[in-house]
């Protein structure tokens, strides 16, 4: 990924203003900021939504269901709130100041950060999936809060410290401002090794993870609707649910982290760039699994749609009370808060064991 850097010359002006090829860079320069801006809204709004939601107890979701979608939260935030955001910024530096820096190592190491942490904390949700749908009897005992914090912390902390060689400015690895990408990116050519090693501890074993954990429930769940249709009282609607949520996470996953890391690999291997746009696109499609991971993991259940409605509605109440009367949901409301009062106080339900897989399996519009 390496790309020439464009540094802005004072004396340049009056050419800049007539030279064809500058023009162009500084259309798809705009381009590519809008496009960076409105995927970190999107994300943003997306993931904030998400939080009002589940910090809260949400019926069907066990207390560590809600533990690992916060931190996926936090992670997909952190895409909006913390890499777009430090790039954008150091894009406007580089228009100024030439070459990498320490500021330049310390943002790659961040977005290295942010992304496999991403991956990690996707992989402990299947994980958990996993043993809740194969081990219900066991899930308490094996799934305790301390180590599905410890769990957490892992997602968080390992790739930090797997990746800390980056933030330093005279360290192992090379780090330059791609104006392809406008994301401070690794030379990874500079130390193959090391590249190909990340790979191997972050991507990899995530893909591993997620595929095997959540082809096993697919097809446990496939086999349990094969049964349910002998029954007359199986529900033709659910024949396919489990396609329709397993299906669209790994569709998702493999399609947004698969080309950066090929992209990746070929640079180390190789040494050449890409072409500018898809560059461009390989190294920010990954952020756009921040937002699809709302729909997948949340919004496409009814659980979580449920509860969203009751938070919306107790705050247009709270910050226009004549609002929500002009809208009619006043009364609603109520009844939807009595009805969420066991909800949140109903400890054996929050415990359950296998609830959080099932309600994400079957609990769809």
């Amino acid at each position: 990924m390496y790309s020439t850097l464009n540094s802005s010359i004072p004396g340049d002006s009056n050419l800049s203003a007539v030279d064809p090829q500058r023009l162009q860079e500084l259309t798809h320069r705009s381009l590519k900021v809008s496009i960076i801006i409105v995927l970190g809204v999107m994300i943003t709004l997306g993931n904030v939504a998400v939080l009002l939601v589940i910090t809260s107890s949400v019926a069907g979701w066990s207390r560590n269901s809600r533990y690992f979608l916060l931190s996926l939260t936090a992670a997909d935030s952190a895409f909006g709130l913390l890499v777009m955001p430090l790039n954008l910024w150091v894009s406007l530096l580089k228009d100024y100041t030439e070459g990498p820096d320490a500021l330049c190592h310390v943002v790659a190491f961040c977005n290295a950060t942010v992304y496999s942490t991403c991956m990690y904390t996707l992989a402990t949700i299947s994980l958990e999936r996993y043993i809740a749908v194969f081990y219900p009897l066991q899930y308490s005992s094996l799934m305790t809060r301390k180590r599905t914090l410890l769990l957490i912390a892992f997602a968080w902390c390992f790739p930090a410290f797997l990746l800390s060689p980056i933030s330093f400015p005279d360290g192992i690895i090379e780090v330059h401002f791609s104006t392809a990408s406008l994301v401070c990116n690794p030379s990874y050519s500079t130390n193959v090794g090391y590249s190909l090693s990340l790979t191997c501890f972050i991507f990899f074993p995530c893909s591993i993870i997620m595929t095997y954990a959540n082809l096993r429930v697919w097809c446990a769940a496939k086999r349990q609707r094969l049964k349910l249709r002998k029954y007359a009282c199986a529900r033709l609607s659910r024949h396919n649910v489990a396609s329709r949520v397993l299906v669209p996470v790994m569709a998702a996953y493999y399609t947004c982290w698969t080309p950066c890391m090929a992209t990746m690999i070929y640079n180390a291997v190789s040494g050449s760039s890409v072409p500018e746009w898809v560059e461009f696109v390989v190294v920010w499609l990954p952020t756009a699994n921040g937002f699809l991971n709302c729909i997948f993991y949340f919004w496409i259940n009814r659980c979580f749609r449920r509860k969203f409605h009751l938070v919306l509605q107790r705050l247009t109440l709270a910050l226009c009370p004549e609002l929500a009367k002009t809208l009619g949901c006043c009364s609603a409301s109520r009844t939807q808060f009595v009805s969420g009062i066991p909800d949140n106080n109903n400890s054996v339900h929050e415990r359950s064991s296998s609830v959080s897989s099932t309600c994400t399996l079957l609990s769809l519009a």
